[in-house]
């Protein structure tokens, strides 16, 4: 493997994409530094010291702004909201028939769709820079604790020019990303979010074992399962049931076509960490509402169950309902992204077909059985995986951010498989060995 490496850098094309992918992440996490014109660098600092360690409803966004959300940089939103706009679209695709019809154009119409998701991404950004400086106005909500002023000036100017700022500084990142896509390596917007997650990875592996103060051998424990964790998770992500498919010979003119056999290729888990997004942020929305009543004299008691059961983001009543919105959300996603009929309709038209398995919707309904059942299965991996946090929070003592469960996880996990992937595909072009011997 570090030959390839060698090798790779060796090769002057790809050694300028691999030096150029990395200068846009250094970049990036500069601007993750940078803070907001308006706020106060040190008593932002003085504050993230008392932070709680639940950041209630901003919780899964500082995690994939790499801490910059509380620290309010101009890299504050991240890639968050470009995630939510491709979702967003990607989901409407089936809910509006222009959205699919542009869908089954191909190129042209996925560059709409594409300049559709710029749009809504700024439209987003806009949305929650204004309700994040909302939450600058009033720390306590962000970090917890006595925090009381991070904000000088308070004026409306002063506040537009914030949420001016993170509002540019999303739309920079978002470019950031299509570079590295288009002049690096590829997968930008994955990568980002990669590099988010591994710049905070040192520090809460850390400080998850600094209950009972700085203990060795809690740290080597706490390595010794995630290690176990990142192998089952890496031998899960590259699991996939392969359908054979059967494609019978054409005639066109005096060629002959198909009488090929290939597969469809179906994950265990086909929806990724869509569903552990959803859930964190559908979960979070009650705890957001519980706390804006926490100023109040006599809170609501729906308010103050809220806060004792949900928002501490541990507890069986926290646990029960993550999982059960979790394999809700996979079985959701699934049958958006993956349409059995679709797929079947596909393969009559070009005369492909199953062994054994007539054509038309007795290919259908075996594709949706072997669908049900995969997603099944990847519905309690992603809900397991997820309380792995949790688990470990009440086993092994550590704080609630365990670094090795949930979408941190998942994606470090993932973002790496593919760009390795992608590093190979292009070496073995060259007749060079890749990383995987």
């Amino acid at each position: 493997m570090l030959s390839a490496f060698t090798r790779a850098f060796k090769t002057p094309d790809l050694r300028k994409k691999i030096l150029f992918t990395l200068f846009v992440m250094a970049l990036f996490r500069v601007g993750s530094i940078v803070p907001t014109p308006g706020v106060s660098y040190t008593d932002v600092q003085a504050c993230l010291q008392g932070a709680e360690t639940n950041t209630g409803a901003l919780g899964i966004l500082n995690l994939f702004s790499g801490g910059a959300l509380l620290q309010l940089s101009i890299f504050a939103l991240g890639i968050m909201p470009y995630i939510t706009a491709s979702i967003i679209v990607q989901l409407l695709t089936v809910v509006i028939p222009r959205f699919e019809a542009l869908k089954q154009e191909g190129q042209s119409g996925q560059t709409k769709l594409t300049q559709y998701t710029r749009y809504l991404t700024i439209g987003l950004a806009i949305l929650q820079s204004a309700t994040y400086v909302t939450y600058a106005r009033n720390p306590d909500q962000l970090f917890g604790g006595q925090c009381t002023s991070i904000m000088p000036d308070e004026s409306l100017p002063a506040l537009l020019i914030m949420v001016v700022t993170m509002t540019a500084g999303t739309g920079l990142v978002m470019w950031m990303g299509e570079l590295i896509t288009d002049r690096g390596v590829g997968n930008g917007m994955s990568l980002l979010i990669f590099t988010s997650i591994v710049s905070s990875f040192p520090g809460t592996l850390w400080g998850s074992v600094a209950a009972n103060g700085r203990q060795l051998g809690r740290f080597f424990l706490v390595m010794l399962v995630g290690l176990v964790i990142v192998a089952i998770v890496v031998f899960v992500e590259q699991c996939q049931r392969r359908v054979p498919v059967q494609y019978a010979k054409r005639m066109v003119g005096r060629q002959v076509y198909g009488g090929t056999s290939t597969y469809i290729p179906m994950k265990i888990n086909m929806a990724n960490v869509i569903p552990i997004i959803f859930a964190s942020s559908l979960l979070q929305l009650p705890t957001m509402v519980a706390t804006f009543q926490r100023n109040n004299a006599n809170p609501p008691a729906w308010a103050e169950w809220i806060q004792t059961h949900l928002g501490m983001g541990s507890g069986p009543w926290y646990s029960l309902i993550f999982f059960t919105l979790i394999v809700f959300f996979t079985f959701f996603y699934v049958s958006i992204t993956f349409n059995p009929e679709e797929v079947a309709d596909n393969m009559k038209k070009y005369g492909g077909f199953i062994p054994g398995i007539r054509a038309g919707r007795p290919t259908a309904q075996y594709l949706d059985y072997i669908l049900t059942r995969l997603t099944s299965v990847g519905a309690l991996y992603l809900g397991l995986l997820s309380l792995i946090p949790v688990i470990a929070f009440t086993t092994m003592n550590v704080q609630s951010d365990f670094p090795f469960g949930g979408a941190s996880l998942l994606i470090m996990v993932g973002v790496g498989l593919e760009t390795v992937k992608q590093i190979e595909s292009q070496l073995q072009q060259r007749h060079y060995e890749g990383f995987l011997r």
